[in-house]
């Protein structure tokens, strides 16, 4: 079992803290802190796993996720549109422990190819699903982490999120196999969030509302009380 994938699984408070220097609208999230600084937050408030936004809608870069994975000992996701095989490797190069692989742009078969050769380079694939039929595209699903997302990535995840996706997608998670089934987006109350794990996903992935956030570790206690 990968790193990123025994990490969360293992954790405490099972919460993907995400990096990205804008919000889908464009608007500023990280108002001058640096990578490392909020690395730093993210680590203080207990965060098991981190998430890069590297792709450009988002302001990120290969450079913001070489800076958090020289910070940071915690294994973290790279997001971005990954398609291709020499993009896996350079993840891997940027220290990445894991890989975006969105189901609804890749053909069954290339995500099938895709989801072995990430696996084949040491890497957790990080496979995001809006439909059933996504999900049983998926081989491997007990090595994946199998994350639905909440927004429309065709609106570049702008608008309200639909966090009865990810309800009523449970089912289809676990009886694909994955030991990993997640909630990715538009999660921005720590009662939602708490609900969510009570559900019996094992992972939530969380990055405006944190960004935003005054105080993080509170809102992670604010989870941690919740669903204990």
């Amino acid at each position: 079992m990968s790193g990123f994938l025994s990490t969360l699984l293992t954790a405490d408070l099972p919460l993907i803290m995400e990096i990205k220097p804008r919000d889908p609208d464009g608007t500023d999230l990280l108002g001058g802190r640096s990578a490392a600084e909020v690395v730093d937050t993210y680590e203080a408030a207990g965060a098991p796993c981190l998430s890069v936004v590297t792709g450009h809608w988002f302001g990120g870069s290969p450079d913001l996720l070489r800076e958090v994975t020289r910070r940071t000992t915690r294994p973290v996701l790279q997001k971005d549109f990954v398609t291709r095989r020499d993009q896996l490797a350079t993840a891997r190069d940027l220290g990445a422990s894991a890989v975006l692989l969105t189901a609804g742009l890749l053909p069954a078969a290339v995500l099938a190819r895709m989801v072995t050769a990430a696996l084949s380079a040491g890497l957790t694939p990080f496979v995001e699903v809006t439909t059933e039929r996504e999900i049983a595209a998926v081989p491997h699903a007990a090595e994946c982490v199998l994350a639905v997302n909440n927004k429309d990535i065709k609106i570049r995840e702008r608008g309200t999120a639909e966090l009865t996706r990810s309800t009523a997608l449970l089912p289809a998670l676990r009886a694909a196999g994955t030991l990993c089934p997640v909630s990715a987006s538009g999660i921005h109350d720590a009662a939602v969030a708490a609900d969510l794990l009570g559900q019996g996903f094992a992972g939530l992935l969380i990055g405006t509302s944190l960004l935003r956030s005054t105080d993080v570790t509170a809102w992670a206690a604010d989870v941690r009380n919740r669903y204990r």
